[in-house]
Formats: C-alpha cells, sequence, structure tokens
C-alpha cells in the first residue's frame, strides 16, 4: 500500500508541476497553455502530493 501512495504522490506532484508551467505559459502544445486556473491548480495538486508522500513514508506498516 505504501508503494502505491508514493506512485501517487509522485504523479500529483509531477502532473502538478507540469500544469502549472502550462498556467503561467512557460510550456506550450495543449489547451491550458497561458490559462492561470492552471497555474492554482497545479502548485494545489503538487501540495497534495507532497502531503501524500510525507504521510505514506511516515505510515507504520501494519502486523498480520
Amino acid at each position: 500500500m505504501k508503494i502505491a501512495l508514493l506512485i501517487v504522490a509522485a504523479l500529483l506532484i509531477v502532473f502538478g508541476t507540469v500544469f502549472f508551467f502550462q498556467g503561467i505559459g512557460a510550456i506550450s502544445g495543449s489547451g491550458m497553455t497561458g490559462d492561470h486556473t492552471w497555474a492554482v491548480i497545479g502548485p494545489i495538486l503538487a501540495v497534495i502530493g507532497v502531503v501524500l508522500g510525507i504521510w505514506a513514508l511516515r505510515r507504520r506498516a501494519r502486523s498480520s
């Protein structure tokens, strides 16, 4: 379960970063380019990914 959470966290961080840079116009080639909505949504997703990753790493394995 920890690995799955870390993968989801990493994806959120990557997508959030890409969305941010598309929103500010640094990455072009999509309908999101230059749309400031994505410049706000991106960092929110990235922060959620960081929090999820920290939570997953601090989570203790449950013994059976």
